[in-house]
């Protein structure tokens, strides 16, 4: 089990990886875009990063088609106090899905190496929706004093996609 927000956050950390990989190699190779080149990849970049932001501002309400993060968290399920939880200084690299960082690379350095070395920044587009949704989550946390848990407890079966909270005081103790 892995708190909510952290999963947020490694899912930023797995696109900034993917782009720490992806834009040396497709730079190295193809060379550094020249300012007269056109960079129409950024100006394709700005506009799905801010659809990126307005996507996770919009996924923080109570709007069911645009998959409510909102209700989500609502209707989170209190832990059961006897469950042992895992600490909170848990190694962030170890929490990295290298699958998704392989599923965002090849992809992209695939497009940056053949066409246009700039693409190479794309996975960037996922980071504000993430940044929203953590930030959300966040708030969500601090507002009903509570700790949100994502993952599976064979103890304590779960309806899909629905969180657990425990208490802060319970992670004190």
């Amino acid at each position: 089990m892995r708190r909510f927000v952290h999963n947020e956050l490694t899912a930023i950390a797995e696109a900034l990886c993917a782009v720490a990989i992806s834009a040396p190699v497709a730079f190295g190779v193809r060379g550094i875009p020249k300012a007269d080149a056109g960079w129409w990849p950024i100006t394709v970049l700005i506009p799905l990063s801010v659809g990126s932001a307005v996507s996770g501002v919009l996924a923080c309400t109570r709007s069911t088609r645009l998959g409510s993060e909102k209700l989500d968290l609502e209707r989170a399920v209190a832990l059961d106090p006897e469950t042992v939880l895992p600490t909170l200084g848990e190694p962030f690299l170890r929490s990295l899905a290298l699958r998704f960082v392989a599923f965002l690379v090849v992809p992209t350095l695939a497009a940056a190496l053949l066409w246009e070395p700039l693409i190479a920044l794309m996975p960037l587009a996922l980071v504000p929706e993430r940044l929203a949704r953590a930030a959300y989550a966040a708030y969500w946390e601090r507002r009903h004093g509570v700790m949100l848990w994502q993952g599976h407890l064979p103890d304590q079966p779960l309806r899909k996609g629905q969180h657990l909270y425990s208490s802060v005081r319970q992670l004190a103790s």
